[in-house]
């Protein structure tokens, strides 16, 4: 099966880490980040396509051409937003093809990709009390994801979209939107597939990890 990693971004939020090293290099417990989400891969996940741009010299001379034992792509990312990048991982997908898709610095566990995997289609989420300021998914009564509200001032779920999916080639079909922000983001892409199929929503860890400032570090390196 294969695997297509969101790693482009210049993670503005975890400066000034960042500025001499990619988001997905910064290290936790004493691996990196993508240490971390190769070690939650199953052995059926064996070939990764990586979507780089920020400081891309440093992921693809870590990772080189095998990474825990995967055969590793790199796909030149765009400035302007991940799904333009994500586009470009079509080459590498197979006309029907079922494959997985993550972000670089989401930080999963093995049974939540093994959960995602057992489904056709899906969407790890966690739960926060108040997510105005993260995409939240709705679903309706059979846990099928219905719709993704992007940071809603009035949230009508606390179902936040995690980093972790299982989707088919059709989602090349959709055409990436432009944000007022002028970036066009993969969850885009993701909201438009899940009109079309039927994405499950799945349940991440109640005591969810994220990465996304210093502080974050330094929380995750106090953990078993």
């Amino acid at each position: 099966m294969k695997l297509v990693i969101l790693a482009a971004g210049e993670g503005v939020r975890m400066r000034p880490l960042t500025y001499t090293v990619p988001k997905p290099l910064l290290c936790y417990r004493n691996k990196t980040a993508l240490d971390h989400l190769f070690d939650a891969l199953p052995d059926a996940i064996d070939e990764v396509s990586i979507i780089v741009q920020y400081l891309h010299e440093h992921i693809r001379s870590y990772c080189g051409s095998v990474f825990h034992g995967k055969t590793i792509h790199y796909i030149e990312g765009e400035k302007t937003g991940n799904a333009l990048g994500f586009m470009k991982s079509r080459k590498f997908i197979d006309d029907g093809e079922r494959f997985a898709v993550a972000y670089a610095d989401d930080v999963l566990t093995k049974k939540e990709v093994l959960d995602c995997l057992s489904y056709e289609f899906s969407w790890l989420y966690y739960i926060i009390a108040n997510p105005k300021n993260v995409g939240v998914l709705e679903v309706d009564q059979h846990n099928i994801v219905s719709n993704l509200i992007e940071k809603p001032e009035n949230p009508t779920s606390n179902l936040v979209a995690d980093g972790f999916m299982v989707v088919n080639s059709d989602i090349f079909a959709y055409t990436p939107m432009l944000h007022p922000n002028g970036e066009y983001y993969f969850s885009d892409l993701m909201a438009q597939f899940c009109k079309d199929h039927k994405v499950v929503a799945v349940a991440g860890d109640p005591k969810h990890s994220q990465l996304t400032s210093p502080q974050d570090i330094e929380r995750l390196n106090t953990l078993p």
